[in-house]
């Protein structure tokens, strides 16, 4: 590499470290927030419901005090009612679940975040630079494999929908594509760093994802509802039915209730509640699944995009009163669920909507988090800066 190379690369490198130096974390504790609006909340799913959506509810945990709320159906023959009772899928939420388990990994002494991925996965990436934590960050630049398989939703999704994928399939698929961004380079959500997550919590356990998220979260913090349950197509129990808004207007909803999730697996493939989602929330950020010093690894920001940052794994939303909120939103076909919780872990919310592919049912839904945590002053406010829109997942890239 001739000199002037070198300097660029070391340049490079240092605006990309510079990054997560760039976002401070807003403190605000459940004690110091505003009253959640519970009507407002309430008016918020049923928009939700008026915009296609079949149902919509949310749980709010306040420092114990427990809020549920639920509109519309959880099935649209039967016509049951949506309760918070019901399992559904979590998509990208489970990412968070995959960053927990491999920063326990870290306490561990069992995985760096600064050491290249492949040290630990030897030839699977095309460049020795990327690390365990460009990966937990979307900063790797491996393309976003689901794109090209949900160009068009429906015809997308029927074309995978009974698929078993292994985790180096999908990530051929990434490699097949120029990368988006150098090593370390700015955020780029990519469903492909999570397939690689799951890669490296396999080969460092020597078992499936799955046994991983019960022994280490789902066992301890007794979470009732919550499985992987991958290649299995069912789930179990009570459980509200999915549905896909097709992109042609007008055309009949797609339930997609029944499907592997195998082109996301380690990266969306997770069904839970709202309840066990709470608990989850609430047990991370007050410290419960993992060591303080890896908890800050965690909360380092880089920019995502308007009123959002990104650590490991876990998503930081800036609401329009000026609080802060941790978590995660999931999209897979026929859902969509969001998960948050304040800064001390006091106050969390859980939402869905048994619905998908519709940007207008997403961009209502996110509102649910001002109700929750603005209190009723965010209804004056308005919603634009805490409803831009971000998908967590390819498949609304057609969205509507």
């Amino acid at each position: 590499m001739s000199r002037r190379g070198r300097r660029r690369s070391v340049a490079t490198a240092l605006c990309a470290a510079a990054l997560v130096f760039l976002l401070p974390t807003p403190a605000a504790t459940a004690a110091t927030l505003p009253s959640p609006d519970l009507t407002g909340l309430r008016g918020v799913l049923r928009t939700a419901v008026s915009q296609g959506a079949p149902g919509a509810m949310a749980r709010l945990d306040d420092r114990g005090t427990v809020h549920q709320l639920a509109v519309g159906v959880a099935d649209r023959r039967t016509r049951r009612a949506l309760n918070n009772a019901d399992r559904f899928r979590i998509g990208s939420v489970t990412k968070t679940f995959s960053a927990v388990v491999l920063l326990q990994l870290v306490d561990a002494g069992k995985l760096s975040l600064d050491a290249p991925v492949n040290r630990y996965l030897p030839g699977l990436l095309p460049d020795n630079r990327i690390t365990v934590r460009h990966v937990l960050s979307h900063r790797s630049g491996l393309y976003d494999y689901s794109n090209d398989m949900f160009a068009r939703s429906v015809s997308g999704f029927e074309a995978v929908r009974t698929k078993v994928f292994t985790y180096r399939q999908l990530v051929k698929r990434s490699l097949s594509h120029a990368r988006t961004t150098a090593p370390g380079g700015a955020y780029s959500y990519s469903n492909t760093n999570f397939v690689v997550a799951g890669l490296l919590i396999e080969k460092l356990t020597g078992h499936t994802v799955g046994t991983e998220y019960r022994k280490r979260i789902i066992e301890p913090l007794k979470l009732r509802d919550t499985f992987y349950v991958h290649p299995g197509t069912a789930l179990p129990g009570r459980y509200t039915r999915g549905y896909l808004t097709p992109d042609t207007s007008g055309a009949a909803l797609v339930d997609a209730t029944r499907q592997t999730v195998s082109w996301a697996q380690s990266a969306g493939a997770l069904i839970s509640s709202t309840k066990d989602l709470d608990t989850f929330l609430s047990a991370l950020l007050r410290g419960k699944l993992m060591s303080a010093g890896a908890l800050k690894q965690m909360r380092r920001w880089v920019p995502a995009g308007g009123s959002q940052a990104y650590g490991l794994g876990l998503r930081r939303r800036d609401l329009s009163c000026g609080v802060s909120v941790y978590g995660h939103t999931g999209a897979v076909q026929g859902y969509y669920s969001y998960a948050f919780t304040s800064g001390d872990g006091r106050r969390t919310l859980s939402a869905l909507a048994n619905s998908s592919n519709s940007s207008k049912v997403h961009t209502t839904m996110l509102r649910t988090l001002e109700s929750s945590f603005c209190g009723t002053g965010a209804r004056t406010r308005t919603a634009t800066k805490a409803a831009g829109t971000a998908y967590d997942v390819a498949e609304d890239l057609a969205g509507r």
